[in-house]
């Protein structure tokens, strides 16, 4: 059996301030818009058997289950299960690969999957999690923050500022322009009054970033016992994703039967990976083969590529490192342009690389994630188009 899209929405990312665009809402009221999305666009997302959520920070307004808390706020049936994960930054489609599978197993017809993070209300670390400051674990599996990684990474890397800066630049560019293309955020769904995503920073050049200073210098002397050495600290905000609030859904279902709207796309392969939590970024790269490697695909063969932005290093390593043609990545714009809302940001990925193949008339696409501590997820999608 195979599992299919059925359609994959996403809010805007609205900044993680009070005053943000998203703020005034609470996280279940985002699940609860795209799911009265979903039902405006035709389908019946509320007879869904299940829905699962990633979310990064559960507590506060994100506790107590905030996938039910979102199927209760949204009138999802009541003999539906809800489930939310943590899988760091990766969760979001984690929670899709988890719906494909129940549905391609044959154990669910159709099931909402995705994620929710709002960084206004639950900041980074929100959790307080024993873990972050635990000097009981041995140093190569101790806790650091993502943006350290980052910067330690592009040393072991050898990734310059200057290929920071530029790959920080595109991402700027192509989200400032995408707005202005309503094929790219033809599933990005108005919600709160807020319509575009407000973190895009049009006004960015190259003297603006190269002007910039290294931003977590403070930082990594709140983690010297955890790191290995001094830090070559060579990322700034502008290479950055901002923190921000948002979510995204998909509709994951079997084949269409009977009057059942078309799907969007099928989910051809998909692959969760493990990684060295030292070089911590690095298992999205792994996710990414594992995928290809099952199908027999090349990236060559993708006629579009959403790569996370999990800070500068990794999408410079990616076009640095691998044969894919730049033009097709990200086209959009990223994560460091749009922002990352950590456990939504799978979800939206796979929303925005269904925009981004529509736009194109392709046929292929791929998702790959990467997240702290050696986690990451990657998806390859075949595009179904209209009938």
């Amino acid at each position: 059996m195979h599992a299919y899209v059925y359609d994959a929405l996403r809010t805007p990312r609205g900044k993680a301030r009070a005053e943000g665009g998203l703020a005034g809402l609470k996280p279940q009221e985002l699940i609860g818009g795209l799911v009265d999305a979903l039902e405006a666009r035709g389908h019946a997302p509320r007879r869904a058997q299940a829905l699962v959520l990633g979310c990064v920070g559960q507590v506060g307004d994100q506790g107590a289950n905030i996938a039910l808390v979102s199927k209760l706020h949204s009138r999802v049936d009541d003999d539906a299960y809800a489930v939310t994960l943590n899988n760091y930054c990766v969760s979001g489609l984690t929670a899709i690969g988890h719906a494909a599978a129940r549905v391609a197993g044959g154990d669910l017809d159709r099931a909402l999957a995705g994620g929710v993070e709002m960084m206004s209300r639950v900041p980074f670390l929100g959790d307080q999690a024993g873990y972050y400051t635990d000097a009981s674990f041995p140093r190569r599996t101790r806790f650091i923050p993502v943006v350290l990684a980052a910067d330690r990474l592009a040393e072991a890397q050898g990734i310059s500022r200057e290929a920071l800066d530029a790959v920080a630049l595109t991402s700027q560019q192509r989200a400032a322009a995408a707005e202005k293309t309503p094929a790219l955020v033809a599933s990005r769904v108005p919600l709160g009054g807020l319509a575009l995503d407000e973190c895009i920073r049009p006004q960015t050049t190259a003297e603006s970033l190269r002007a910039m200073p290294p931003s977590f210098v403070a930082l990594s002397e709140q983690y010297r016992d955890a790191l290995d050495g001094p830090v070559d600290h060579r990322h700034t905000i502008g290479h950055a994703p901002p923190v921000c609030d948002g979510a995204a859904l998909a509709l994951v279902g079997a084949a269409p039967a009977g009057d059942q709207p078309r799907p969007r796309a099928r989910i051809v392969a998909y692959a969760e990976a493990g990684g060295d939590p030292h070089a911590s970024l690095l298992a999205g790269f792994t996710a990414m083969e594992r995928v290809l490697q099952r199908t027999g695909l090349s990236l060559d063969d993708m006629d579009r590529i959403e790569f996370m932005e999990a800070f500068g290093v990794t999408i410079a390593k990616f076009l640095r490192d691998h044969a894919v043609d730049a033009t097709k990545v990200n086209v959009g714009g990223g994560h460091i342009a749009r922002g990352h809302p950590m456990g939504a940001s799978g979800a939206i990925l796979l929303s925005t690389l269904l925009d981004a193949l529509d736009a194109a008339d392709g046929e292929l696409g791929l998702v790959i994630c990467s997240g702290a501590s050696g986690v990451g997820a990657a998806m390859v999608v075949e595009r179904l188009g209209s009938d």
